[in-house]
């Protein structure tokens, strides 16, 4: 770990008058199949100090689940085809825009949210309202990852799920460390974030998604899936 900010990104930001630092802690490429425990042992309890939050992106916690799954092993059904075309890809992350994503969230939300979700959204699109599919489609689709440009491999090629238990995860990450810090589970990218589970309050939470609002660990290769809010 080193106090620099990735490319493009400010070390510090200010919240209500208070300052903080976001501090990204460098790994290895994290693959299926590797222990979630011992890459918070090797690469962030030693760095931890007390008052500290440790934020570990979901991304990372979903393949050491076994979430990822190779492109050419999703089969998407005509469904998804059809619905993928309707959704708007950014540079930012191409969410459901794709039939293997859609597919996925099909999958791991229902047909029948989805479908919902969809149809709810087609109408209040019409009255300039954004961001419906999500709120009903609910966290499992919205932290649903595909890949990018600037997708690391081999997960340029696959897609990855949200995280299960998030908040036992921070939990139990908060059992590893050394010191009295906080841990957060976050799905944050360069449009927007939020905490899918955490040691911290509500309030708390808030904070956070504040504090990492113009998202300090990147979009692409910064190999960055762990860092550390710290008060300066």
């Amino acid at each position: 770990m080193s106090d620099a900010p990735n490319d493009g990104k400010a070390l510090t930001t200010t919240v209500d008058g208070e300052s903080y630092a976001r501090i990204p802690i460098r790994t290895r490429v994290v693959m299926p199949g590797d222990d979630l425990e011992g890459i918070i042992r090797e690469y962030a309890a030693g760095v931890v100090r007390e008052g500290d939050t440790l934020f570990v992106t979901e991304k990372i916690v979903a393949i050491t689940q076994g979430r990822s799954f190779p492109l050419d092993e999703i089969e998407p059904r005509r469904l998804a085809r059809f619905l993928s075309r309707f959704v708007v890809r950014t540079p930012y992350g191409i969410g459901l825009g794709m039939p293997e994503t859609m597919e996925m969230a099909l999958r791991e939300c229902g047909t029948l949210r989805i479908l919902f979700a969809a149809g709810v959204s087609a109408v209040t699109k019409l009255f300039g309202r954004r961001g419906d599919f999500y709120r009903i489609a609910g966290d499992k689709a919205r932290a649903i990852d595909g890949p990018t440009s600037g997708t690391i491999p081999p997960y340029n090629n696959a897609v990855v799920l949200g995280p299960e238990r998030p908040r036992e995860v921070a939990a139990q990450i908060k059992g590893l460390l050394d010191v009295d810090a906080e841990v957060a589970v976050v799905d944050i990218n360069d449009i927007g974030g939020n905490v899918l589970g955490s040691t911290l309050s509500r309030d708390g939470e808030r904070r956070l998604v504040t504090i990492l609002g113009d998202n300090p660990l990147g979009q692409g290769h910064q190999s960055t899936p762990l860092g550390i809010v710290r008060p300066v």
